[in-house]
């Protein structure tokens, strides 16, 4: 057998290992930017979502609020609008999936909270479930204007 053809053949064997492993590399990084990415795209909407709020006419006596300021925040966190699109900014977020929470003191509203309640981020080779987080405050300095 010439030694040409053992070399051909230990070359073929250590590409396989080093193909499994730098595929299992690059996998991960791949996994790991995307999940990065849809992450911080989530961050950005729920922020962008509880500075609006901070800023929105919060229309409600009560720690609850109004239907019309809890859809309006939802909107921003979606699609960027208070008004609504049609797509939202990260895919396969939902309305049910954003929380708007204001926090009150003496009846005055002191921040508007928004979070994401849960969120699957598909990275292709796995799923991670994220509960209660992102979120956002901010101290409330809108106008505070309850019916009367």
């Amino acid at each position: 057998m010439s030694d040409g053809r053992r070399r051909g053949g230990s070359a073929t064997v250590e590409f396989a290992c080093s193909f499994a492993l730098l595929f299992s590399i690059f996998t991960g990084v791949f996994q790991f930017g995307y999940t990065f990415y849809v992450y911080n795209r989530l961050e950005n909407a729920v922020r962008a979502g509880a500075r609006y709020g901070s800023l929105r006419v919060y229309d409600s006596a009560t720690e609850t609020p109004s239907a019309a300021y809890v859809e309006a925040v939802r909107n921003v966190v979606l699609y960027g609008n208070p008004s609504g699109g049609s797509q939202p900014i990260v895919p396969g977020l939902s309305a049910e999936s954003v929380t708007v929470t204001m926090a009150m003191d003496r009846n005055v509203p002191q921040q508007a909270s928004v979070a994401i309640a849960t969120y699957d981020i598909d990275a292709v080779f796995t799923t991670i479930h994220l509960v209660g987080k992102p979120r956002a405050a901010f101290t409330y300095v809108g106008r505070f204007a309850p019916p009367m």
